[in-house]
């Protein structure tokens, strides 16, 4: 059954979460979509996970490439699962996957501070429980680590 995770941003920044939990996305195996509402969006992140540290960087594509169905992960502003991942990231309001029910895990990343994002990751909370997923929510705590509140 698919697991759809709320991750509740307040306080942070996509970009300084985002690349931990997609390299413990593939820690584990999987392979990753980050799905983005505009292409302007998924571009800044595609350069973004080349730079973010210094120590190295994490493997990824866009939808764009030729060989994107190879990526461990790949950044998108379409539906589909080229890559065949098993966990989808939507980010800054992308909805829910037509065939949400084909993940593992779907993670929906919501900033905390924008009344908006809120109404609609509530809104997907509500459909997604409808549909039967099993839906958690987490916030992160003062220390930084992401702790379940539901």
């Amino acid at each position: 059954m698919t697991e759809v995770l709320f991750y509740h941003l307040h306080g942070q920044k996509l970009e300084g979460v985002l690349p931990s939990l997609l390299e413990k996305s593939i820690e584990r195996g999987w392979k990753a979509v980050v799905q983005g509402a505009s292409e302007e969006r998924v571009e800044a992140l595609d350069a973004h996970l080349w730079t973010y540290r210094d120590d190295g960087f994490l493997p990824h594509g866009t939808w764009r490439e030729a060989d994107a169905a190879a990526q461990p992960v790949l950044l998108t502003v379409n539906d589909g699962n080229p890559n065949a991942a098993s966990v989808r990231f939507l980010i800054d309001g992308a909805p829910m996957p037509s065939d949400a029910a084909a993940y593992q895990r779907i993670v929906l990343m919501f900033n905390g501070e924008d009344d908006d994002a809120v109404a609609a990751a509530r809104a997907q909370w509500s459909d997604a429980k409808a549909k039967g997923f099993n839906t958690t929510y987490w916030q992160s705590d003062e220390q930084g680590r992401w702790a379940k509140k539901a």
